[in-house]
């Protein structure tokens, strides 16, 4: 018992869990000590929303292997239908009650949405899904933004369910903490397995037993609902929102946040959220030439990421390399390092 209590103390997932804790506690010291500047503070739930998009767009691209560039339609579903909720309720129900309920409607909703694009759409694969996905992604954005209920062109007035950081950051490390949790735990699973099965292989899963149309409608309706949730933090963090900030770049934006930290790499996916939501802002100060070295700096991440060095070195600090290190000892860490020697 007590080394199954430790194995799963020192597992790859709770390594994760202990990166993502550590880091959202010396945040929160920051922010309620008062010592983080506004600006830090507004970007947060963000960077938040960001990490929880590009997970759950993660299951779709890196564990399914298919393309799609609709998913801020869904933030946005998500994110409409929380907010029209916590408008409605907000006299009645107190915060604590309002903002998870409104989490919960709007990811409900974008499932709801994924599910009824996923069902015509998943038919196709490769490109002829990514473009299907793209155009639904830009139908749900006219949609919205033709209903008087939104608010039309306009936006919807959330100023009185607005709420600062110190307010809403529980909500978002709780959000980010479920995501990442859920979609590790799908990873190590069998259906993850049969999801990945899919990916390498679809002929060879189908003749095996695995439900294709299921397993890519469940994943697809997953993936959604994430993005709806956090969608429905994200509209509580502005006094007015619009439907025509989740077009297709903000879709291309996670995206490109998915792809930098590696297809299929939940830590990765976290990382690169991290500082591609941060790196424009701390630019900032250079703002004539922002764009230009942010746009430099992608290119050579990209670089590097196809570099075989960097990718032994990224073998080398990894997670995976720091869970074999604090399970089995530095031996297994020095094992590992003169294996990437040789290799």
């Amino acid at each position: 018992m007590k080394a199954n209590l430790k194995n799963r103390l020192c597992s790859k997932n709770a390594v994760t869990l202990y990166f993502i804790t550590a880091l959202y506690l010396v945040v929160s010291i920051l922010v309620y000590g008062g010592w983080a500047s506004r600006h830090l503070s507004s970007m947060l739930i963000s960077i938040s929303c960001y990490i929880a998009m590009a997970v759950s767009l993660n299951l779709v691209v890196g564990m399914l292997g298919e393309l799609s560039l609709g998913h801020a339609g869904f933030m946005s579903v998500g994110l409409f239908a929380g907010c029209l909720f916590s408008i409605s309720t907000v006299g009645t129900l107190p915060l604590i009650v309002r903002l998870p309920g409104a989490m919960l409607l709007g990811g409900s909703a974008a499932a709801l949405a994924g599910l009824v694009v996923g069902l015509p759409a998943l038919r196709l694969k490769g490109d002829y899904l990514a473009i299907v996905t793209l155009g639904c992604g830009e139908i749900i954005k006219n949609v919205i933004t033709n209903l008087n209920i939104t608010g039309g062109a306009l936006g919807l007035n959330t100023s009185t369910i607005y709420s600062g950081t110190k307010t809403l950051l529980p909500y978002a490390i709780a959000l980010v903490f479920i995501t990442v949790l859920v979609m590790m735990n799908l990873k190590k699973s069998k259906h993850g397995r049969a999801i990945m099965a899919i990916r390498d292989n679809r002929i060879a899963a189908e003749s095996n037993g695995v439900d294709v149309t299921y397993y890519k409608l469940v994943v697809f309706v997953l993936s959604a609902f994430f993005a709806g949730a956090a969608g429905a933090i994200y509209g509580h963090s502005f006094a007015n929102v619009k439907a025509a900030t989740f077009d297709y770049n903000m879709s291309i934006e996670v995206l490109v946040i998915v792809v930098l930290g590696g297809m299929g790499s939940i830590n990765g996916a976290v990382i690169a959220a991290i500082a591609l939501k941060a790196l424009p802002e701390l630019l900032r100060d250079i703002s004539d030439y922002r764009m230009l070295v942010y746009s430099v700096l992608l290119i050579l991440i990209m670089l590097l990421n196809s570099s075989p060095r960097f990718a032994d070195m990224k073998g080398r600090w990894s997670i995976g390399a720091m869970y074999k290190m604090l399970r089995y000892g530095r031996k297994a860490a020095v094992e590992t390092e003169v294996s990437h020697g040789h290799e």
